[in-house]
């Protein structure tokens, strides 16, 4: 059998806690998951792997079985030995150490199954090598009753600004044993970045809660601060001098918006109520940064006008 040193697979130390592991397990599940390497068989093993190693490390009670039969002998990742020597010999007995797709350990290695997926280990005596198997699960001393808690199974999923505006529908794939499932998400209108959408994992046939984080990607357009959108508008100086009117967009669609004369370049305009709206009904504002550019191309008749205002103009903005 192979021995899954599940700290090496999330790249954590022995040591770790409980946020640093899950910090880890997200960056390694985000990078493997199967949509974003969709036919990569090897990046598919990998995203099993990890969500295992989880699995264990992310559970207080299996860790601490886990960590009892690790601290007694110096295995590797990947090292093969004998289960038989290690006082698993009786409980090999009529198990088949396999991958399998049912029962809440469904996919998971055979090392995995050999301590959490089944079999009559607490009534076997399984000694080897100085480790009594029965002191893993406390078997002499009194025992607690342990309810597993329901689990929880965290995603994310990435949306524009105007998705979340005004709200939307997507799909996400969730990995359930060794099947993928696509579940359909609905967006509610004016979610803010970083919260979590709770799907109830009977509602969908899973086992377990499903948490979707929703990140807002960055828009080209606007930008989102708190409830304020900020945003851009180019001006030509004939424009800032005498003032104008701009149609800007936003994510409710384009407003007008008057230009005051003499606006100097990075200056903002200040638009009450017209920035994001959350799911509570509160309105942020929208800033409206001016930015002052000069044409591309002049003509023979503009470039004979600003040689007149450069020759007549006494105003120097250096002085």
């Amino acid at each position: 059998m192979e021995y899954k040193d599940y700290y090496e697979i999330l790249g954590v130390d022995k040591n770790a806690t409980q946020d640093e592991i899950k910090s880890a397990y997200r960056k390694l599940a985000k990078k493997y998951h199967p949509d974003l390497n969709s036919g990569n068989e090897s990046a598919q093993e990998k995203f099993k792997e990890i969500n295992e190693a989880y699995e264990v490390l992310g559970d207080e009670e299996k860790r601490k079985k886990y960590d009892a039969f690790g601290n007694s002998y110096n295995f590797r990742n990947g090292q093969n030995f004998d289960p038989s020597q290690f006082g698993f010999d009786d409980f090999g007995k009529g198990f088949t150490y396999t991958y399998t797709t049912s029962g809440d350990f469904g996919g998971f290695s055979d090392f995995f199954n050999m301590f959490f997926g089944g079999g009559d280990f607490e009534n076997q005596s399984f000694k080897g090598n100085g480790f009594d198997i029965g002191d893993l699960f406390g078997r002499g001393r009194k025992r607690e009753t342990y309810e597993k808690p329901s689990r929880k199974i965290e995603s994310e999923i990435n949306i524009t600004l105007d998705e979340a505006y005004n709200g939307t529908t997507k799909e996400v794939s969730i990995r359930t044993g060794n099947e993928i499932k696509r579940v359909s998400v609905k967006i509610p209108k004016g979610i803010l970045p970083g919260k979590k959408i709770k799907i109830k994992g009977s509602s969908i046939g899973i086992a377990g809660d499903l948490y979707i984080k929703v990140n807002i990607l960055d828009n080209p357009k606007y930008k989102l601060e708190g409830l304020n959108l900020f945003t851009k508008v180019k001006l030509l100086p004939w424009e800032a001098v005498f003032g104008t009117e701009v149609l800007v967009e936003t994510p409710s669609g384009k407003i007008k918006v008057k230009v005051p004369k003499g606006i100097e370049g990075g200056q903002k305009i200040r638009v009450p109520r017209k920035g994001y709206r959350d799911m509570k009904g509160n309105e942020g504002d929208l800033y409206i940064e001016i930015v002052i550019v000069n044409p591309p191309h002049l003509s023979r008749e503009e470039k004979k006008l600003y040689e007149k205002l450069k020759d007549i103009s006494k105003y120097n903005p250096r002085e």
